[in-house]
């Protein structure tokens, strides 16, 4: 029985391999989330965030070292820091959000940040897109107001953080691909994170002793050390799984896994904290879902209309 599940394992294809090992990271990430609303009562969003890429960047820092070119970012800093910016921000917004709101409800509401990161891509990037990409879009947003609108009536404002969190995210997704080609994916990651720390760090400096609640450093952390810690593993477990993947199947195949996500974050949220979307959330992340999937589709064959043509795509 051994013998033929390693048979099969070693049969399987490249792309067959990256589907499989970007499900799993697709599985765990949502288990950051959970992580840092558990933290929510104890230490603030951008004290989290801050604990969560320090200690990513240490855990990368090992695989760096095998990499000196990954230290010459002198050309693309400026951009490197625009991504730690933006990220920090994400991070924080997102973990402000989950402090407040249910962990499905949270994700499902970030998961407009491939639909505007289509529209970044247009108009700060220069690619093309079309009418069925905006329609999309437009279709993908208001699916995002059929989760909003529930959530804001019974939580208020706050329901805008995980759309800022998407807004951010979105933007550091565009850094990235702007510098595509230039950096790895680890050099890329890593600077991010670190410019995330700093950014953080001055934030914190900052906004605690102006009594800002989102940017404090609370004393607690010490007594949550096993959970930054599993956080902060996990973060770097996933981009490693991640990165893995994308060297086995292509980008435009393995995007759609994202969606994924939505499992496990339903059901830590059950297990954990005894949270269920209703049916209008579950409408409303369908729409969002189906967007996004349309949109990773007509990419997919864009792709391979251009490679038949002997067509380099962007």
């Amino acid at each position: 029985m051994l013998q033929r599940l390693r048979h099969h394992t070693h049969a399987l294809s490249p792309t067959e391999k990256g589907m499989g090992i970007i499900t799993l990271a697709m599985l765990l990430i949502p288990g950051m989330d959970a992580i840092g609303k558990l933290l929510a009562p104890a230490l603030s969003p951008a004290q989290i965030g801050f604990v969560r890429f320090a200690m990513q960047t240490l855990l990368l820092l090992g695989f760096m070292t095998r990499d000196r070119a990954g230290f010459a970012i002198r050309p693309v800093i400026g951009q490197l820091m625009l991504s730690g910016l933006w990220i920090a921000a994400a991070v924080t917004f997102l973990f402000w959000g989950l402090i407040y709101l249910p962990l499905a409800n949270n994700i499902a509401i970030f998961f407009v940040e491939p639909l505007i990161l289509l529209l970044f891509s247009a108009w700060f990037l220069g690619e093309k897109v079309g009418r069925h990409q905006y329609g999309a879009v437009f279709v993908g947003l208001l699916g995002a107001l059929i989760v909003i609108r529930p959530n804001w009536e019974a939580y208020g404002w706050v329901t805008l953080l995980p759309l800022l969190a998407a807004t951010f995210y979105a933007a550091h997704m565009a850094t990235l691909r702007h510098l595509s080609g230039q950096i790895s994916g680890l050099t890329s990651q890593f600077w991010s994170g670190v410019f995330a720390c700093l950014f953080l760090a001055l934030a914190i400096l900052l906004g605690d002793p102006a009594g800002i609640p989102q940017l404090e450093w609370r004393p607690d952390m010490l007594d949550q050390w096993p959970l930054l810690l599993t956080m902060g593993s996990l973060s770097a477990i996933a981009f490693c799984l991640i990165n893995a993947a994308f060297k086995h199947a292509p980008a435009s195949l393995l995007a759609p896994f994202q969606y994924l996500e939505i499992i496990s974050a339903t059901a830590l949220g059950y297990l954990l904290f005894n949270d269920y979307p209703d049916t209008i959330t579950w409408l409303g992340t369908a729409i969002i879902l189906a967007s996004g999937l349309y949109l990773f589709q007509r990419e997919r064959r864009s792709r391979q209309r251009l490679a038949r043509s002997g067509i380099e795509p962007r």
